[in-house]
């Protein structure tokens, strides 16, 4: 982590999200160029330390995991052509197999977290979720309970249990969940710690059950459904 310096990207994207237009961008192409850089690095570096306790995304590319900072501005009302954040998400088959995983979130001008989990399950999926929940969600839950320091999101959530599932279930609550994700906000100060690496992946270890649990799902419903 010594010769990573996210401090770079820090500041380039605190500057970013004050001129976001091209102009600017293109006039501070060797800034962009310094921030993409360390950034990767630091997903490379992540994607390594997750194999050693994650064996499913090992092999993984920084490509597999990493997004561009361009903005598709197609169908959008924000015309602000560069995202404001980098993301990196490592999961079993990379970022587009829909599978579960970790996520690092680094945005200055508004927050910055770790994600682990299921984000926008397909039907499917989510259905095969909710049955593991109905059989063995004693499992479920204390996978919840391993991830010390992070939340359950219940933003999406329902407001009712679903149509078809029963209320009466031991676990019930759990089938609101639309989207199976774990938080943990992170501060500026913990990003630019020379041990922010460390910290990221003793964190995810906590998570790691849950996600074979949910990866257990996703690819059930795959086969099956």
């Amino acid at each position: 982590m010594a010769s990573i310096d996210l401090h770079c990207v820090w500041n380039f994207l605190s500057d970013l999200a004050l001129n976001n237009n091209k102009n600017w961008f293109d006039a501070h192409k060797s800034l962009y160029k310094q921030a993409h850089e360390n950034s990767m690095a630091f997903a490379e570096a992540l994607i390594t330390g997750l194999a050693k306790f994650d064996k499913d995304v090992a092999g993984l590319s920084v490509k597999d995991c990493t997004y561009r900072i361009y903005r598709d501005l197609r169908f959008s009302i924000d015309k602000t052509p560069y995202k404001k954040h980098i993301g990196i998400y490592v999961c079993p088959q990379g970022k587009k197999s829909e599978n579960a995983g970790y996520y690092v979130h680094i945005e200055p001008s508004s927050e910055c977290m770790l994600v682990s989990g299921l984000y926008m399950p397909s039907p499917a999926a989510l259905k095969s979720v909710r049955e593991e929940i109905m059989c063995e969600g004693e499992l479920f839950e204390n996978a919840i309970k391993a991830c010390e320091g992070f939340e359950l999101d219940w933003s999406t959530a329902l407001k009712r249990i679903p149509q078809g599932w029963n209320s009466a279930d031991k676990y019930s609550e759990y089938y609101k969940l639309k989207d199976f994700n774990v938080i943990q906000k992170i501060t500026k100060e913990q990003i630019l710690s020379p041990d922010f690496l460390e910290f990221v992946l003793q964190e995810f270890k906590k998570t790691h059950e849950l996600n074979v649990i949910l990866n257990r799902c996703v690819s059930y419903a795959k086969e099956n459904y």
